[in-house]
């Protein structure tokens, strides 16, 4: 059984076990039957995080009844799967494409168009495009690689690719270095079969600082975007929270209010959600969720004025303001500096919100070294209360792992297919010794 916690729960009715267990699952969303965990392969790159950094969009995708993931190999070559949804087994294919899984940066990230299309993009720092798509729907055999737009996709970093409602894709991706670069965005159309640029600059950095975003795509097509600002490459230069949507495929945007910005977003015109200061422990690309109704979560993680533990935090956007829930069951202090990737205590978060009856429920993903480095999960049956029970997804520790999830399978299905594998991070970009580990992929559902 999974291992569960519960917080601000009455203390005098946790007398023994099995009555621990009765009243947990009569009031927690945690009772649910065991994760199912299938193993795409067992040569994983693990010398660091390269192939579980949180902003992989994605490591796993659905279409229809197949699933797709991806990953870097022991020999640092791009490797595609497939399989049936459900099925325990897997089709691996080694592309002919190898990536620099060394800089953790560099990850692989993965979608599927409203044709079956796989696009691929990887191994993007601070360097040229990489970018291919399959030959048919379906398939895992790649094309050759090819540019875009080829403007402005000399110095690209973080691709991220979204699916919007008419199974057109949006491209993502930074131009520019840390601490003065700004978001591209490009638009595929199935009907033309070609990319155009929709955005050169959304938000502007003006030479000074860069933006650090998450994206979430509700139902409607609603596109929502959050962001810290980093004024430098030093991490502890995050700060604050910003958000824009855009109901037109990403063309003109406008604040949660539907007031409409002037283009690009900067510093001055942004809408704060919350103000954060800098050398707050602020972490920098999260994941945020929106349902079908377009409401807005943010997750993410940092140090609260006047305290000293970093904690997970949810902002989230009701009909009068943002609200902010502290999770606040965090016991270990650390501190954030520096540049390159960090080997972190904890994860970035992943969250997914559902309706539970008139209220919402939300489970946020993580990984803390407090409880060994696994795979947890907290979760709120009742977002107005502030309780959320914690539940260990795995039994083993997943290393430096962060979170990374098949959003379409989430979006259409309610299952979390969640991307796992044992990595190790060494701090400020440095690169472990490590044998290969297995490629997973664990599914869970919440309580019906």
């Amino acid at each position: 059984m999974m291992k569960i916690e519960q917080f601000n729960f009455p203390m005098h009715l946790l007398i023994k076990n099995t009555l621990i267990i009765v009243v947990f699952c009569m009031l927690s969303l945690a009772c649910v039957a065991q994760p199912n965990i299938s193993t795409i392969a067992t040569n994983g790159w693990s010398n660091n995080s390269v192939n579980t950094v949180i902003f992989r969009k994605n490591a796993l995708v659905s279409f229809r009844h197949i699933q797709y993931a991806a990953y870097y190999d022991a020999d640092q070559f791009l490797v595609l799967a497939k399989r049936k949804l459900n099925s325990p087994t897997w089709k691996t294919l080694r592309t002919n494409y190898k990536g620099d899984a060394a800089d953790a940066h560099k990850s692989i990230s993965i979608m599927v168009d409203g044709n079956g299309i796989l696009h691929v993009a990887w191994s993007q720092h601070n360097n040229a495009l990489n970018y291919a798509h399959a030959l048919k729907a379906g398939s895992l055999v790649l094309g050759e690689k090819k540019p875009m737009l080829a403007e402005r996709e000399n110095k690209v970093s973080y691709p991220e690719f979204y699916k919007l409602a008419n199974g057109d894709l949006l491209f993502l991706y930074r131009d520019g270095g840390s601490g003065n670069g700004n978001l591209v965005i490009n638009r595929f159309a199935l009907k033309t079969q070609k990319w155009s640029r929709i955005q050169n600059n959304l938000i502007d950095g003006e030479g000074k600082r860069n933006a650090y975003w998450q994206v979430a795509i509700d139902k409607r097509g609603v596109i929502h975007i959050s962001w810290v600002w980093r004024e430098s490459p030093d991490v502890a230069s995050n700060h604050d929270l910003c958000y824009a949507k855009s109901a037109d495929g990403g063309l003109t945007w406008q604040k949660s209010d539907g007031a409409p910005y002037q283009l690009p977003i900067h510093a001055d015109n942004a809408e704060y959600a919350l103000k954060i200061p800098q050398k707050s422990e602020l972490i920098n690309q999260t994941s945020m969720f929106a349902d079908a109704n377009g409401k807005v979560f943010i997750a993410s993680y940092w140090r609260d004025e006047g305290e000293s533990i970093p904690q997970y935090h949810l902002v989230y956007k009701t009909d009068e303001d943002w609200k902010v829930h502290n999770l606040n069951f965090r016991k270990t202090a650390f501190s954030l500096s520096g540049g390159g990737t960090k080997q972190i205590p904890i994860a970035r978060p992943q969250i997914i919100v559902w309706k539970n009856g008139k209220s919402y429920a939300a489970g946020l993903i993580f990984r803390d070294k407090e409880r060994g480095s696994k795979a947890s999960i907290a979760l709120n049956d009742d977002l107005q209360m502030t309780n959320w029970t914690i539940a260990d997804l795995t039994q083993q520790s997943v290393g430096d792992w962060e979170p990374g999830y098949d959003t379409e399978l989430w979006k259409n299905r309610k299952v979390l297919s969640l991307f796992l594998q044992d990595v190790k991070q060494i701090d400020g970009e440095g690169k472990a010794s490590e044998q290969p580990t297995a490629v997973q992929v664990l599914n869970w559902e919440p309580k019906k």
